[in-house]
């Protein structure tokens, strides 16, 4: 068997899997009607029943259900398990040294979270090496593999010298290609007292140091952090050299963060929890992804996002864990999943369908995120017969095996 794209290669077929999510309503090989066949029934999903998968070298070639799978070099039964796409997971801030127990359990403890915080790991992973940082990176990637994460986005933030963030970006690049720079994660404490004088090294000597090493550029637009006209100088600098934005928009307040990714053209504004009724016009009519991270809100007591305003308005979701040190030391999508189920109005068709296709839109990327010709083999199977046992069965470990480009690698 070959592909469209004229690969040849090795084929193996998953068969025998109970629920399959492709993520493309027009895939199943059968008729719309059919019992086995649960595309274009009000789920986002695409839901085959009784499906196989077949992969060539490291892409998808053929869905459907498993009765009419083609012949295969290699089989591989799935005994009865749901098969998901790979999480992507579109929001990281993994390069980083030390922890933040003492603040999380202060927080705990009745104090309130504010962006002040990044200080403590900006001390840290500037004293670090760069094998320390590696290792804590190389760690927290295969935590978040055996959860089903096989795409993932990372950013920088926690060096804001222009070496510490070019380190923290090379290093990161080494293991994905979607590493981000946040320079304007928080004013550099060396320019506590002249924000300017940071905004332009931001956008000059460290935005040239840096590019060669991104794919995007981020800013966090809130009190404390950014106002909005540094954003746009930020964002703006960062497009002239190629990089493409993306903005940490309205998490702990109302601000002008939204309405400046919309009008950027960005590929995501996250966080999104303080929006107002002209945010989400907004959002509802541009490109931009909405990028929620209930992790955050979870690790700070905060009013959680409202997902099905968003979704009912239109808007195109995805759900990231914002894995941090700070407000969100999670690297679980599974975790995030139920959250967005029980606390943030979403269905758990959505929830996971904003997790996989909805993460690959925040990234511009239709190679991961479904199940599909085409795309990626990366797929995570469930100890449960269905997806919705994510948010069904929370806090328990139910992905058995992970693929990641036709390799199994758990």
């Amino acid at each position: 068997m070959s592909s469209s794209t004229g690969r040849t290669g090795t084929t193996t077929a998953i068969t025998d899997i109970a629920t399959l999510v492709t993520n493309d309503p027009s895939l199943g090989g059968g008729s719309p009607r059919s019992s086995k066949l649960e595309s274009g029934r009000g789920s986002p999903l695409g839901l085959i029943r009784d499906a196989a998968v077949v992969i060539e070298g490291d892409r998808v070639v053929w869905t459907g259900e498993s009765s009419k799978a083609p012949a295969t070099d290699n089989r591989v039964r799935a005994d009865g398990r749901a098969v998901l796409p790979g999480f992507v997971d579109s929001h990281s801030h993994l390069v980083f040294a030390g922890d933040r127990t003492e603040e999380f359990n202060a927080r705990m403890s009745g104090r309130a979270y504010s962006a002040g915080g990044i200080r403590t790991t900006v001390a840290a992973t500037r004293a670090a090496t760069d094998g320390e940082l590696e290792a804590n990176l190389t760690r927290f990637l295969a935590e978040a593999l055996r959860q089903g994460t096989t795409t993932f986005e990372t950013k920088s933030g926690y060096g804001l010298t222009v070496a510490d963030e070019a380190r923290a970006l090379r290093l990161a690049a080494a293991h994905t290609d979607e590493v981000t720079y946040l320079g304007a994660h928080i004013v550099s404490p060396d320019y506590a007292d002249d924000p300017a004088a940071y905004v332009a090294l931001v956008t000059g000597e460290m935005l040239d140091a840096c590019a060669p090493h991104a794919r995007w550029i981020d800013v966090f637009c809130e009190k404390g952090a950014f106002d909005g006209d540094q954003a746009r100088a930020i964002l703006t600098a960062g497009k002239a050299k190629g990089l493409h934005p993306r903005i940490h928009a309205n998490q702990l307040s109302h601000g002008p963060g939204v309405q400046l990714a919309v009008e950027l053209d960005a590929a995501s504004a996250d966080h999104c929890t303080h929006l107002t009724d002209a945010d989400v016009d907004a959002l509802a009519n541009g490109d931009t992804v909405a990028t929620l991270l209930p992790g955050a809100e979870f690790s700070t007591r905060a009013e959680w996002p409202d997902a099905r305003r968003l979704l009912d308005a239109g808007v195109t979701v995805a759900l990231s864990t914002d894995c941090n040190p700070g407000s969100s030391f999670t690297s679980s999508v599974p975790f995030c999943i139920a959250l967005a189920v029980r606390d943030m109005g979403m269905t758990p068709d959505e929830a996971v369908w904003s997790a996989t296709a909805g993460g690959a839109a925040a990234l511009r990327r239709t190679d991961v995120g479904r199940i599909a010709p085409g795309a990626y083999a990366d797929l995570t199977l469930l100890d449960a017969p269905s997806h919705v046992h994510l948010a069904y069965r929370p806090g328990v470990p139910l992905v058995s095996e992970v693929w990641r480009r036709g390799v199994r690698v758990v």
